[in-house]
């Protein structure tokens, strides 16, 4: 847990951002334990692997800290959209998927069901962390491609945030699986 404080620390740093000393200590326990544990269930369990805090603790690639910085990045999204909305922010309404990254993520977001399934079966939640990644990237691809808040239309905007919301409940559902407890803020 000190390297993992030490890394939001600087982080924060970086950033600009101050937290309370309670906050950086959630942070960092979250983060922390959830590397260890990702790292650990994300290999497949015939193979070996190197123990390596800065590999874990990274934010790029299938780490815990990429995926719960994704789900981070959703929830930042939404409390923007309810800033702006009044707190009146309705999100039934039908799905618009126009862009290929749109379709890309909802694809992905369909085959949790049978990635549960096949994890039972196979005693692999290796492969649950290889959908939880999958699942990460296609939403940051989809986010860096299909504007959220300043979409072309209410509609698409509406449709946007619920596929985040889609995206968000799947992940943490995912993680919370794995024993990984999110965060609302990273």
């Amino acid at each position: 847990l000190v390297r993992a404080r030490a890394d939001i620390t600087k982080r924060l740093e970086v950033d600009g951002r101050e937290e309370s000393e309670a906050e950086i200590e959630k942070i960092a326990r979250a983060v922390g334990i959830g590397a260890v544990k990702y790292a650990d269930l994300a290999m497949n369990r015939q193979s070996n692997y190197r123990f390596s805090f800065d590999k874990m603790l990274s934010l790029n690639g299938n780490t815990a800290p990429y995926m719960l910085y994704a789900y981070a990045r959703i929830r930042g999204i939404q409390r923007r959209a309810m800033a702006n909305a009044d707190g009146d922010l309705e999100l039934d309404a039908p799905f618009l998927i126009n862009e290929p990254t749109e379709l890309n993520l909802a694809r992905q977001l369909v085959y949790l069901p049978q990635v549960i399934i096949e994890v039972e079966r196979d005693l692999l939640p290796s492969r649950l962390c290889e959908y939880i990644y999958e699942l990460a990237t296609r939403f940051n691809q989809f986010y860096e491609s299909c504007p959220v808040m300043n979409a072309e239309t209410a509609e698409l905007k509406t449709s946007r945030l619920a596929l985040c919301e889609l995206t968000a409940s799947t992940l943490r559902l995912s993680l919370e699986l794995l024993g990984i407890d999110v965060l609302e803020r990273l």
